[in-house]
Parts: structure tokens; C-alpha cells; sequence
């Protein structure tokens, strides 16, 4: 059976790009930590605002005005900057990663059903294998991994493209060759 690869790949591949999640629940204690820091310096900040810029019943300077702004203004950079590698993953190579394996276990077994030429098949197999790897594998690399050249790859839309003409040739192939079923055959 020509699509047993994509479907023994889309397995493999959806284990790594699955176990993003779990990776990703890791990195939730930095992140909270950051949102508490976050939440405390903007909480402060809203304090002396209600209480008309006095802290202790004395008017603020314009100098601790401006370190507690600053402070707030810090903190919500940090919160940012921690969850943005996990939003990264979420967004990329998990997302990506997950609906491109489903995808070649679908076609993998699409292609046990269809009566076409074995060249046509072959082809179809090997873009979604292709495609996957090409853009989600790239996610993977570029945000997981910090690997440049893979963002260089990817920035090409290579994988992306041979993903849509491998749903191209699906649907041709589904046209010309989708096998009836044994009931559908005898009246």
C-alpha cells in the first residue's frame, strides 16, 4: 500500500509535534511569574492613580511617578517576553505540525482507496511528506530548535505550496480513480 508511509509518518510525526504541548505546560511557572510581577506594579500603579498621586498621604514627585510607570511599563515588557516563545510554538510548529500529521494519515489512507497509476500515488505521497517536513519540520527547527537557516527555508513557501498542490492532485486523483464500494457496485 503506497500511503502506509504518510500514514506511518503522520503518526511519527504527530508524537513530536503533540509533545509540544507538554513542553510548553513547562515553561507556565516563568510566565506566571512574570504575570504576577506584571499584575503587582500595575495594581501599585493603579493605587496611586485612585489615591490622586499621594503615597502615605504625601504628594508623589514627578521622578517616583515616573520610576513606578517605568517599573509597570517593565514588567509587562517581561510578561510579554515570557510567553512569547510558548505563543511561538502554539502558533507554529504544534498547530502546524499537528494538522499537517492528521493530514498525511487521511491521505495515506485516501490513497489506499483510489484506482490510479502507481506513479501518480507515489507522487501524491511523497509532496505531503515533503510539505510537511518543508513547513511544519521548519517551525519546528526555526522556533524550537533557534536554528536560522530553517527560517530562511521556510520563509521561501515552499512546504506551504506543496502542500496545496498536494490537495490539488488528492482531489484530481479522488476524480478520476475514488474505487465504489462493493455495495454501491452490485444493484
Amino acid at each position: 500500500m503506497i500511503g502506509k508511509k504518510n500514514i506511518v509518518f503522520g503518526f511519527l510525526y504527530l508524537v513530536f509535534t503533540a509533545a509540544l504541548g507538554p513542553f510548553m505546560i513547562t515553561q507556565f511557572d516563568t510566565v506566571a511569574q512574570a504575570q504576577q510581577e506584571k499584575q503587582a506594579a500595575f495594581s501599585r500603579l493603579e493605587q496611586f492613580s485612585a489615591n490622586n498621586f499621594e503615597e502615605n498621604l504625601e504628594p508623589m514627585s514627578a521622578d517616583q511617578i515616573a520610576r513606578a510607570n517605568s517599573g509597570a511599563l517593565l514588567a509587562l515588557n517581561k510578561q510579554l517576553n515570557a510567553r512569547a516563545p510558548i505563543d511561538a510554538i502554539k502558533s507554529g510548529p504544534h498547530t502546524h505540525g499537528n494538522l499537517e500529521s492528521l493530514l498525511n494519515i487521511v491521505v495515506g489512507l485516501v490513497l489506499g482507496l483510489l484506482a490510479i497509476p502507481v506513479l501518480f500515488k507515489q507522487i501524491i505521497s511523497w509532496v505531503f511528506i515533503a510539505g510537511a517536513l518543508l513547513h511544519s519540520g521548519m517551525l519546528y527547527l526555526a522556533i524550537v530548535f533557534h536554528q536560522a537557516w530553517a527560517g530562511t527555508l521556510l520563509n521561501t513557501g515552499i512546504g506551504p505550496a506543496l502542500i496545496l498542490i498536494g490537495l490539488l492532485l488528492a482531489g484530481i486523483a479522488s476524480i478520476m480513480g475514488l474505487k465504489k464500494s462493493p455495495s454501491a457496485a452490485h444493484p
